[in-house]
């Protein structure tokens, strides 16, 4: 087993972090520069922004946000949402990203993949998927948050995109997003045997436990994780600070956060995988 990536995942709507369950019902939770650097500071392998309303306008609106966070932060950067073209890509790259995560443009153009490869490197080039479950067990992938069904199913397009040159996967349980129920267990191993490019898991952290789950018996290569670490900066923080006037400041300033989730830290959490003897980088 290679050494187990941590990668805290930041959505982004606006100039905002935000948190749901299932992707949606957002919060807004702060500026996310903040929440970068904390993470940074605190040993984070990598970061992946996702822009979640990019697909309402066509187009990532997170260039600014990226090159402030590039001026400080010295991680791999990977940024997602609304990616439609090969200059889009290349924009994104300019601002100071590492990688792009494609998901709604390589779905329905899935030449993009192996175009996009071959002019920046597939290590470049993440496909992410949305996973959602379905009555007999399959599970088929979707776009633009979990809303939109496209009919493709989950294992063969992990094999397909693989085959036109991805560097990563970074696949997401809709159905475990947000809800710190844990990983979706089978719906990881069955990819990560399908494939041998990396994969990333997100969707579900709740407790230290899941993450050396997945980490073995799912077989990630590197864990994604946001509410978790989200709200450990939180309470550490006592982050209330917006400059929107969206989100529920309440829920903030309460100092709850959902009833599954026990928030804990990128450190914590390298520490647990280590007790466990599961490789991670220091």
């Amino acid at each position: 087993m290679n050494n187990i990536r941590i990668i805290p995942r930041l959505d982004i709507k606006g100039p905002n972090l935000v948190k749901g369950i299932h992707l949606e019902g957002l919060r807004v939770l702060g500026k996310p520069e903040d929440f970068a650097r904390f993470y940074y500071e605190n040993g984070a392998d990598e970061l992946i922004y996702v822009d979640v309303v990019a697909s309402l306008f066509g187009r990532n609106s997170l260039h600014d946000i990226i090159a402030r966070t590039a001026k400080d932060i010295f991680i791999p950067l990977t940024v997602g949402g609304g990616l439609r073209t090969v200059e889009d890509i290349k924009a994104v790259l300019r601002a100071g990203a590492d990688k792009v995560s494609l998901n709604t443009a390589a779905i329905h153009n899935p030449q993009i993949i192996k175009e996009a490869s071959q002019k920046f490197g597939s290590s470049t080039i993440v496909i992410s998927i949305e996973a959602i479950r379905q009555k007999d067990g399959s599970y088929l992938a979707f776009t633009d948050n979990g809303r939109e069904h496209t009919g493709i199913d989950v294992l063969s397009w992990a094999k397909r995109v693989e085959e036109l040159g991805a560097g990563e996967i970074l696949l997401t349980s809709v159905d475990r997003e947000g809800t710190g129920l844990g990983f979706d267990v089978d719906l990881t191993k069955m990819i990560s045997e399908a494939i041998s490019i990396p994969l990333i898991v997100h969707g579900g952290a709740g407790r230290l436990e899941h993450i050396s789950e997945i980490a073995t018996a799912g077989q990630a290569d590197a864990i994604a994780i946001a509410g978790a670490f989200h709200y450990d900066f939180i309470l550490k923080n006592k982050y209330v600070e917006s400059n929107s006037n969206e989100g529920n400041f309440e829920f903030l300033k309460s100092e709850k956060t959902f009833s599954k989730i026990t928030p804990f830290s990128i450190e914590k959490s390298k520490e647990y995988l280590i007790s466990k003897k599961i490789k991670t980088r220091i």
